[in-house]
């Protein structure tokens, strides 16, 4: 089978809620690391066989298949075709999979992969919103088939996180822990310039925004938890904002034909699921079914990226898989950076891609939680 090769990755900073990146239209957010792209590796646009990309709530300027038009608003061929898919907090992760699949497969030769979401002008969960304009509260609740095997429990995050933090005896203040390392880490990553080559300036942004190098343990114990009676707050929890990432997949042929030279190998890919209500245990299972797909075990993988949704989610999986966090997340995750949900996986990769290198570790790990208990799993070796 043909390999797939991740030739560049770039993205965009990650403007907060209320920031920088605010007032940009979707389709524009997700064109500029589109065009980056292209302008880093060199690349005959009209070369690309696809564009394969992430978003959810496609509604207002994220409907109509973003994919397609974030590429035409950079200016690229029209007659590249472009796709937009959900997996919901996946999407661009999985958006990598499929690229790295045609490529596999031998239908494609290049294709682009990446994701955006704008959470400012969109907020998150947009779409059920607008859903209820047509009777439907959730995606879920009248469906009498869904009632049937998962009865009326609500399908809701946060009681999930609390859920995961009940089941793995993770504290609120381990959680707080957890959230100031985050939120040091990225800012250590930021002040050493590690980020520095995966982020294409955008609208006078040159830097990450959602950092709170301020934040403390005391400040993180005084917040009030997001439900009654709960332990989880909005300091340990992933932030709303802004980002777009994409990544360049190519086949052996054209890497030869083209002269590309390649980053680093897909060396596996998975996507598992789990109880949908629980929702954000999916890595747990993912991951130890890539690992043994794979070949593989913890302790092969130099780095690993594990979405941080919420703290109980990565510090369940660490726990459950025995993966020590000087591996995870290094220079900081979701609590810190954000989760620009349509751009995470893609987000994420791009780091993991970058982090590698500055180590010089082989093999990277990727996971994340995504609604409907699912998982995705990409390993990468850097070359």
């Amino acid at each position: 089978m043909p390999e797939a090769y991740i030739i560049d990755a770039v993205r965009s900073p990650i403007g907060r809620k209320k920031g920088s990146l605010a007032h940009i239209h979707p389709a524009d957010l997700g064109a500029h690391p589109i065009r980056e792209l292209v302008k880093r590796t060199g690349i005959d646009a009209s070369l690309v066989d696809d564009v394969v990309w992430g978003c959810t709530d496609t509604i207002g300027g994220q409907a109509g298949d973003i994919g397609r038009t974030a590429w035409l608003v950079a200016g690229m061929p029209e007659e590249v075709p472009g796709v937009t898919i959900d997996r919901q907090c996946g999407s661009s992760q999985q958006a990598v999979h499929f690229a790295a699949q045609g490529v596999m497969s031998g239908t494609q030769d290049i294709v682009v992969a990446g994701g955006s979401q704008a959470m400012n002008v969109i907020p998150i969960s947009a779409a059920m919103a607008v859903g209820t304009q047509f009777g439907f509260n959730t995606p879920f609740d009248s469906s009498p088939g869904w009632i049937a095997r998962y009865g009326d429990e609500e399908v809701n995050q946060i009681k999930s996180a609390e859920m995961i933090a009940n089941k793995w005896n993770i504290s609120r203040e381990a959680m707080e822990e957890f959230a100031l390392a985050s939120h040091q880490r990225a800012q250590a990553a930021w002040d050493a310039g590690w980020f520095d080559a995966e982020v294409a300036p955008l609208e006078g942004l040159e830097r990450d925004e959602t950092i709170r190098p301020t934040t403390s343990l005391e400040g993180l114990a005084g917040l009030r938890p997001v439900n009654e009676g709960g332990i989880v707050t909005a300091g340990i929890a992933s932030q709303n904002c802004d980002a777009a990432a994409a990544l360049l997949v190519a086949g052996e042929k054209a890497v030869k034909e083209y002269g590309l030279k390649p980053r680093a190998r897909i060396h596996h890919l998975s996507v598992r699921a789990a109880n949908p209500v629980w929702m954000l245990t999916g890595p747990i299972p993912a991951t130890q079914y890539a690992l043994k797909k794979a070949g593989m075990t913890v302790d092969d993988i130099d780095l690993f990226e594990c979405n941080e949704a919420f703290a109980s989610v990565p510090m369940a999986w660490m726990q459950e898989l025995g993966i020590p966090h000087e591996k995870v997340n290094v220079q900081g995750g979701g609590i810190a950076l954000g989760h620009p949900i349509g751009a995470t996986g893609a987000r994420l990769m791009t780091t993991l891609l970058n982090a590698l290198e500055r180590t010089g570790g082989r093999y990277g790990l990727q996971t994340m939680c995504e609604g409907g208990g699912q998982a995705n799993v990409t390993i990468i070796e850097r070359l």
